[in-house]
C-alpha cells in the first residue's frame, strides 16, 4: 500500500501479546519481528503427544520462540481462566494479537487490552468467517482470496475491520501454499496497520451482514472421493484444500480386497484428474 509524502512518522513498536498455535501464526510472528514487532509475551496451545511415539511436542508458535533464544514470556493455559487472567492483566499490554491461536477466547480476556484484540482472519470478511475460510476457498474454486485485520467482539469473525488486502489464489495452490502467502500478507497489514490503531489514526469500520458467509469444520468423511462418479475438478480441488487435514481418501482394490487409499497428490490435465501420490494405510507414500 503506498504512502503519501505528508503522511505522519510511524509509532514506535506497540505494547502487545501475540496469541497463535500453528505453522500460518507461526510465519507471522517471525514477520513481525523481523519488521521490528516483537510481542511481550506470547500465548499459544499446551505441548501435545504428538506422532505415533506420542512424544509431547510444542506447538509451532513456541518453537519459533524457543529458537530465538530469547527471553518472551511464553503462556500455555489449558483454560483462559482467572489465573490466566491475572497473569495477562500483570503484563500490562495495550493490545492483543490473534492468529488461530485454536481457543475461545471469552469477553474477560479481550477487555484486558485497552484496545482490544486485533485478530488476523485470512479471508476477505465478512465472506468465508468461521474456522476454515483457506479451504472453502479453494473448494469454492476462488481466484482471489485475502485476509482481515478486525477488533474482537462476542460474535464469530463480526466484530470491526481495521484493513484488509487480497491475495491471488492460484490453480497451484494448495491449503499449505495458500497460508503461507496469506500469512505474509497478514504480517504486512498488521506492520502496516497496528501501530496506526494504537495511535487512534485509523477509526475500525463495521462490517456489513448482508455478505456473510460462514465456513465449517471438516472431517475425515469430507475427504471422502469416488473417483468414478465424482466431479474430476471437484475432487482436484479437495485434494489442494483438505491436505494434509482432514486428508482426502478412496477405496481401491488392493491384494483383492478394498482398501483405503489417500491421494496425496493430484493434477487437473484437460478436464481430468491425474493422480500423482497416493499412500495405502499402513503403507508408504508412493509416487505414481
Amino acid at each position: 500500500m503506498k504512502k503519501s509524502a505528508e503522511e505522519k512518522p510511524m509509532p514506535s513498536n506497540p505494547h502487545f501479546v501475540f496469541f497463535g498455535t500453528p505453522d500460518f501464526a507461526a510465519v507471522i510472528l517471525e514477520e513481525l519481528i523481523a519488521a521490528g514487532m516483537a510481542p511481550v509475551a506470547v500465548v499459544t496451545n499446551p505441548d501435545r503427544p504428538f506422532g505415533r511415539k506420542k512424544e509431547l511436542t510444542p506447538p509451532p508458535v513456541k518453537k519459533f520462540v524457543i529458537a530465538l533464544g530469547n527471553e518472551t514470556p511464553v503462556l500455555q493455559p489449558e483454560k483462559l481462566d482467572e489465573a490466566f487472567i491475572a497473569e495477562l492483566k500483570s503484563i500490562g499490554a495495550e493490545v492483543g494479537v490473534l492468529a488461530a491461536y485454536g481457543k475461545i477466547v471469552p469477553r474477560a480476556v479481550f477487555d484486558i487490552f485497552p484496545k482490544g484484540i486485533v485478530v488476523v482472519h485470512p479471508s476477505l470478511l465478512p465472506k468465508y468467517r468461521g474456522a476454515t475460510p483457506i479451504q472453502s476457498a479453494i473448494l469454492a474454486g476462488e481466484d482471489l482470496t485475502g485476509t482481515t485485520l478486525f477488533v474482537m467482539d462476542e460474535k464469530v469473525d463480526h466484530g470491526p475491520v481495521l484493513g484488509s488486502t487480497q491475495v491471488q489464489l492460484l490453480d497451484m495452490d494448495t491449503y499449505s501454499t495458500l497460508a503461507d502467502k496469506l500469512a505474509e500478507a497478514s504480517a504486512a497489514l498488521l506492520v502496516e496497520f497496528l501501530p496506526k490503531y494504537i495511535a487512534g489514526e485509523i477509526v475500525p469500520v463495521p462490517q456489513s451482514e448482508a455478505g456473510a458467509t460462514y465456513t465449517k469444520k471438516f472431517t475425515s468423511d469430507d475427504g471422502y472421493v469416488d473417483l468414478e462418479k465424482d466431479d474430476a475438478v471437484a475432487v482436484w480441488r479437495k485434494v489442494r484444500a483438505l491436505n494434509p487435514e482432514p486428508g482426502i481418501w478412496t477405496l481401491r482394490q488392493a491384494q483383492g480386497r478394498p482398501q483405503r487409499m489417500k491421494i496425496l497428490d493430484a493434477d487437473l490435465i484437460e478436464g481430468k484428474l491425474v493422480l500423482r501420490k497416493i499412500q495405502f494405510d499402513g503403507g508408504k507414500p508412493q509416487d505414481i
